[in-house]
């Protein structure tokens, strides 16, 4: 029985016969509509228009030989990519206003750049997809996994950039997204990519209810699949030994470089540390674990015994505080100092118990790319941190006094789903956050990085405790449910029991990698069933 709508059929024509000027402008509007679907908007059913327009490009990529038709295909699928990219990415220039003067000049490279090189990877994707095409709605199948591989490729190479992989889509719906314990985010790519792109074969001449009906049934089996879980094996334990109080100071950006400034920014710190939440309820000032952001201070916390002392006499008996600082330490051999991004966890004495120093850099951001080549031409990151942060050494896990351990995650690396065991496979009680995002204000960029790292959760059954300079900061189960958080501007507090870790995910189990059963099936699908053209 076919279901085809005349309609649709003559949209889908004037999209696959558009050339030129007008087929550039489709390409990059579905693209740019396509980021939508990731936070703070979160209108995930936009894909179900975008991707069949993204289909319907791809149909009308013709050329003398296949290969000219993937060349076609390639230049499309750019323009979808860039606007995806562009709209989805643009607050990274905000990072550039903090100081304008050394800065301001490359926020339009940045802002155009990063979208640019990134959507070469889109590029690909297309381009392997038209190489496989077929008349059928087997194209669905390579369309899904050449896109998905393009999007994993962009998730791994030359350090990786996961950013807002489609999967993000699926993942951000707490439902939908507790498969993110079985694939992960990337697997929910590959599935995304799928399902939002089979309405484009209702417009087929020869239109079938087969593959939407497929999509359909496999996104309520992934809805049933979360609600089963969520209802039947959550566990909504905490871990008594361990009250959290994550402070969200609110400091603007350029106060945090400012080493006179080192004063009031631990005056507000301590101040938040002991406040009581709201008239007659006092939280928890006398918290066993207080987790203060990302580089909190403008000055190296390890060679300040003052800031160190107070901090101690500021904490419970028995308590600890995680923060983030910047740690120097003297070369050997002379030859100059090396810097980290580090994670120090300070006893009730003042000491320092244990230290991780952060291991994926932010390009740019945290060091150059050609370090020495760029910084002759006067270029330098936005740290501002000459010859950028070192590397840590290793991935390792932090213990609490009072037994638990968690994985420390700097910024950034919550996005990368291979960051999250510590080397060797142990397994942390939770994940601990630690984020600036008061480089890009009240952007989409915060909300974006909260929900990230919230999936890392979901993927290895862990707890998270995450604190955010500006926000967005919170405490997350296992199951990633938000217990507590406070939204993305405000000064405060986030207080609450650390909650109990679920048992290891087959994520976890599988070490991340059964994702890649999924191009594997998708491809035997399109060679199966295509009629390739």
């Amino acid at each position: 029985m076919t279901i085809r709508s005349d309609r649709l059929a003559a949209l889908a024509g004037r999209v696959t016969l558009s050339s030129g000027w007008r087929r550039a402008l489709i390409a990059f509007a579905a693209g740019a509509a396509s980021a939508l679907a990731m936070p703070p908007f979160g209108i995930w059913p936009v894909l179900a228009l975008t991707f069949p327009v993204a289909v319907w490009l791809i149909d009308g990529a013709h050329g003398r030989s296949r290969a000219r038709g993937a060349l076609a295909a390639a230049g499309t699928g750019f323009l979808f990519g860039f606007g995806y990219f562009l709209a989805g990415l643009w607050w990274i220039g905000s990072a550039f206003l903090v100081d304008p003067d050394v800065f301001g000049w490359l926020l339009p490279v940045a802002v155009a750049g990063l979208p640019a090189l990134l959507a070469i990877m889109t590029a690909l994707g297309f381009a392997l997809a038209r190489l496989f095409w077929s008349a059928g709605s087997a194209r669905i199948f390579a369309f899904a996994a050449a896109l998905g591989l393009a999007e994993t490729m962009r998730g791994h190479v030359l350090s990786g950039f996961p950013w807002n992989s489609f999967g993000y889509a699926l993942a951000d719906q707490l439902w939908a997204g507790q498969f993110a314990s079985v694939i992960g985010v990337e697997g929910l790519t590959f599935l995304a990519l799928a399902i939002f792109a089979a309405p484009a074969t209702l417009a087929d001449a020869r239109p079938s209810r087969v593959a939407l009906g497929v999509a359909v049934t496999t996104l309520a089996g992934l809805v049933a699949f979360g609600a089963v879980r969520l209802t039947y094996f959550a566990d909504d334990g905490i871990d008594a030994r361990v009250r959290v109080r994550a402070v969200q100071p609110e400091i603007p950006q350029d106060m945090k470089s400012q080493e006179a400034a080192g004063a009031t920014i631990m005056d507000a710190y301590i101040a938040l540390s002991d406040e009581a939440r709201g008239p007659g309820h006092r939280g928890f000032p006398d918290a066993e674990l207080v987790v203060w952001p990302e580089s909190a201070f403008p000055f190296l916390l390890a060679l300040r015994p003052d800031a160190l002392s107070r901090i101690g006499s500021s904490l419970a008996p028995g308590a600890t505080l995680a923060t983030g600082s910047v740690r120097g330490e003297r070369r050997a051999d002379g030859s100059g100092a090396d810097f980290w991004n580090s994670l120090h966890l300070i006893g009730d004495d003042g000491t320092i118990l244990s230290t991780y120093d952060k291991i994926h850099l932010v390009p740019f951001g945290e060091y150059l790319p050609l370090q020495n080549v760029l910084e002759s031409l006067g270029l330098e990151s936005l740290t501002r941190q000459r010859g950028g942060f070192a590397v840590g050494s290793r991935r390792s896990l932090v213990t609490l006094p009072q037994g638990p351990r968690f994985r420390p995650l700097i910024c950034y690396e919550a996005i990368f789903p291979e960051e999250v065991m510590a080397d060797g496979g142990e397994r942390p009680d939770f994940l601990l956050n630690i984020t600036n995002d008061a480089w890009f204000g009240r952007t989409p960029g915060p909300y974006q990085h909260a929900a990230q790292a919230r999936v890392r959760a979901v993927e290895q059954g862990l707890p998270m405790v995450r604190a955010a300079n500006g926000g967005i900061s919170s405490i997350v189960d296992a199951y990633g449910r938000v217990i507590a958080t406070i939204p993305l501007g405000i000064r405060g507090v986030v207080d609450g029991f650390l909650p109990a870790a679920a048992p290891a995910t087959v994520f976890a189990s599988t070490d991340g990698k059964l994702y890649l059963l999924l191009p594997i099936v998708f491809v035997a699908l399109a060679f199966a069933a295509g009629r390739f053209v």
